[in-house]
């Protein structure tokens, strides 16, 4: 479990994060990030978006629990974002390996983008 104040927990944070943010997909997740302008140097904080597509209710909680973990190893590097992690149908058949090379690079673009459509914006 992420602490408390790494979790996004606001239905508006989800949203400013989805429709303002940067994007990038890979083949089994989606994931959005933003530089938040309240707090540019706290924590980042996680989203974790598991539609009953991705399949029944073990299913989409072993897809939340590797996402977290996930989350947690990239949260050492605090640099204030809103991120957003979107689990696509596909995701619950993958093995950790895979999901976790698709989650970790996929990290490294989104935050890229992020500081570089905040530094455009600034």
């Amino acid at each position: 479990m992420l602490p408390k104040n790494q979790r996004l927990r606001l239905s508006q944070d989800f949203t400013a994060t989805v429709r303002s943010g940067a994007r990038t997909g890979r083949r089994n997740v989606v994931l959005y990030a933003r530089v938040r302008s309240d707090e540019p140097q706290g924590n980042n904080r996680f989203g974790f978006i598991v539609s009953k597509a991705v399949g029944n209710a073990v299913h989409r909680n072993l897809v939340k629990r590797r996402m977290r973990a996930l989350a947690k190893q990239f949260s050492a590097d605090a640099t204030g974002l809103d991120v957003v992690l979107r689990a696509l149908p596909g995701s619950a058949g993958t093995d950790w390996n895979d999901l976790s090379q698709q989650v970790l690079s996929g990290l490294e673009s989104v935050v890229r983008k992020a500081g570089a459509k905040h530094e455009k914006g600034s």
